[in-house]
């Protein structure tokens, strides 16, 4: 488990604590090396260990929403680095995209897309299904834990307290009132994905503590561990998830690309091309994503999303659908 995983472990066990629990009875009940309370003590954690972490702190402490009341207690400093790198941005939106980016660090059984429309855009965490099933107790405290932090990540650093315009869950909640007091808006149905959609106005709002310089160095130490942790032939992944985190980068050049992962453009190329795929392709491979996820979602006619994917014209996004898919939207939608 990546460092940036048990901070985050940490500080459940820290607010746990303050809850009245024991943090040290809660990693015995879980059968967690109790040295990863020592900040700088690596242990080793499995996900079904963190699993019943969340099921014993929701036992232990009574509340049986303790990943809703974590997320509204959870401060960016407890994140360390990567708390650091949103503070520093400088708007909301720009955050916002860093936070997507960077949740892979955080969790293997989200990744968090950023969509864009014409007047909102949503930040949605989408579950590995198999985890999900396999750690039900992570799934339902850490998703409900990412949907209130996304809301309330940027307090004290906004002019204005930031507030979405709705949320919608993968699970029925009973205590709907209680939700939406502390997401600060109001549920939809159930829905496939964690959504939180917010107005557009949001991503222009400036962070007080912006910071481009230190932000800089900070990705740069974030991208050089992620780099050396990263297995061989995996770069393609790396990328596609990067773009996809963001969707608004599906159409980032390629020299923007490769100064976030501190490369040159070349060596980008390089590094793709030895693992048998080129830029232009994985751009394709995430501009079919987000198309596919439109058109599933039913909420998008097939105008607005070729116009969210940066088409002039309908006539080019339905050209190119057919050369990802072989169909047009319409006989996806149908089927």
């Amino acid at each position: 488990m990546q460092d940036y995983q048990q901070q985050l472990l940490r500080a459940l066990l820290a607010y746990a604590g303050q809850r009245g629990a024991d943090p040290r009875r809660l990693c015995a009940l879980s059968n967690i090396d109790a040295r990863i309370l020592q900040q700088g003590h690596p242990v080793s954690v499995t996900p079904a260990q963190v699993n019943s972490l969340w099921k014993n702190a929701a036992h232990a402490t009574g509340d049986h929403l303790f990943g809703l009341h974590f997320g509204e207690a959870m401060q960016l400093a407890a994140l360390g680095v990567v708390g650091q790198i949103i503070q520093t941005s400088n708007t909301a939106g720009e955050a916002i995209a860093h936070a997507g980016a960077l949740t892979p660090l955080l969790t293997d059984m989200f990744r968090m897309q950023v969509h864009h429309g014409t007047k909102q855009f949503s930040i949605r965490f989408v579950a590995d299904p198999e985890k999900a099933k396999e750690q039900p107790y992570t799934f339902r405290h850490f998703g409900t834990f990412v949907a209130v932090f996304s809301v309330h990540e940027l307090d004290g650093l906004l002019m204005r307290r930031l507030a979405p315009v709705s949320v919608q869950l993968p699970y029925e909640v009973a205590e709907s009132a209680e939700y939406e007091r502390v997401l600060r808006a109001p549920l939809r149905k159930k829905g496939k994905d964690i959504t939180v959609t917010f107005d557009n106005t949001w991503l222009h709002q400036e962070i007080l503590s912006a910071n481009y310089e230190l932000q800089n160095i900070l990705l740069k130490q974030v991208h050089a561990l992620q780099a050396g942790a990263q297995p061989a032939g995996d770069f393609h992944a790396r990328i596609y998830q990067y773009l996809l985190s963001n969707s608004y980068l599906y159409s980032a050049s390629l020299e923007a690309v490769a100064a976030n992962f501190s490369m040159s453009a070349r060596s980008l190329q390089r590094k793709l091309r030895d693992e048998g795929v080129s830029f232009l392709q994985i751009q394709d491979e995430v501009r079919k994503a987000i198309a596919m996820d439109y058109l599933r979602s039913g909420h998008h006619s097939v105008k607005d999303i070729a116009y969210m994917l940066g088409y002039n014209e309908s006539s080019a996004f339905l050209k190119a659908f057919k050369r990802w898919t072989g169909k047009t939207p319409g006989e996806i939608r149908r089927a």
